[in-house]
């Protein structure tokens, strides 16, 4: 029988874990006094970009499977946070996964991932544990700085075992890299590339090809008004290209809906020979700090 710890499922669970932060949340008028102002990207768009802290809960299952695929079925939760560290932005995401696959077999993972990022987005510090079936899987652990906004940069690894990486020019980091798109989206444009670094895993470095549709609002808000209502959203689909690869396929895409200042309310991943939807379940803003 196949070792399932690292075969498929080791991608299906880091990959939504390095950019389902990506996705971000509204907020009408009165919440937004709980927002940071994000001053504007170099070269982006010159309107400021409102984040606003908040944790939200995403149910996780499977959407679809195509005849190539061993898995039957993933059912999990998605928690996620996205706090005002006063001197910058901690974001933490916990998942628990179950994938079951064609010959019975059912293999449980769990991931915690928690980051830092400066507000001027230039340094940032990560720590990602995986467990599968209880027992630790992965643990990526250390810390990137760029010499300037689309400048270069270095990455150092901790763990799993000391390294340092070079960062190329233009590579951000994943709340700029969410501050951009949503510049990108308000000025009207529709395609946005860039390398990301997120720590997620030992390779750390991506290229995210954006598509950016029509902006519109929210269907549903009902789940929570005050935060999901008054604020306009946009499609997005994003491909992502692990830089040391060679193949011009995206490892796997990303559709979601996002809102103006970082939530979002659903998102679609497909992992090519099966896809996973993330519904956002609850969602509350978290308060700003004393700073």
């Amino acid at each position: 029988m196949p070792n399932r710890a690292n075969d498929q499922p080791s991608d299906p669970i880091l990959s939504p874990c390095r950019h389902l932060r990506r996705a971000g949340t509204a907020a009408v008028t009165a919440v937004l006094a709980l927002a940071a102002v994000v001053p504007p990207v170099s070269g982006q768009a010159e309107a400021a970009v409102q984040i606003m802290p908040h944790r939200a809960l995403y149910n996780m299952s499977l959407a679809s499977t195509r005849r190539s695929s061993s898995v039957t079925d993933v059912r999990g939760k998605m928690m996620f946070e996205w706090a005002d560290a006063c001197d910058g932005w901690t974001i933490e995401q916990r998942f628990r996964l179950d994938f079951q696959y064609a010959e019975g077999e059912e293999v449980k993972m769990t991931t915690n991932y928690v980051t830092w990022e400066a507000k001027d987005g230039r340094s940032y510090r990560f720590n990602v544990r995986k467990l599968v079936n209880g027992q630790l899987d992965e643990e990526v652990k250390g810390a990137a700085d760029l010499d300037k906004i689309d400048g270069l940069g270095r990455a150092h690894f901790e763990e799993p075992e000391p390294d340092d990486a070079e960062l190329p020019a233009g590579t951000l980091f994943p709340t700029w890299h969410t501050v951009a798109l949503i510049q990108q989206a308000m000025a009207g444009e529709k395609l946005f590339s860039r390398p990301v670094f997120d720590g997620a895993d030992a390779e750390g470095l991506t290229e995210i090809s954006a598509v950016i549709g029509e902006k519109t609002a929210i269907k549903d808000p009902s789940l929570n008004k005050a935060l999901l209502g008054g604020l306009p959203a946009w499609p997005v689909r994003m491909a992502f290209f692990p830089i040391k690869s060679q193949s011009a396929e995206p490892e796997y895409e990303m559709t979601l809906t996002l809102l103006s200042n970082g939530v979002a309310q659903a998102m679609t991943i497909d992992y090519g020979d099966f896809t996973v939807n993330a519904v956002l379940e609850s969602l509350e803003a978290l308060p700003k700090p004393g700073c």
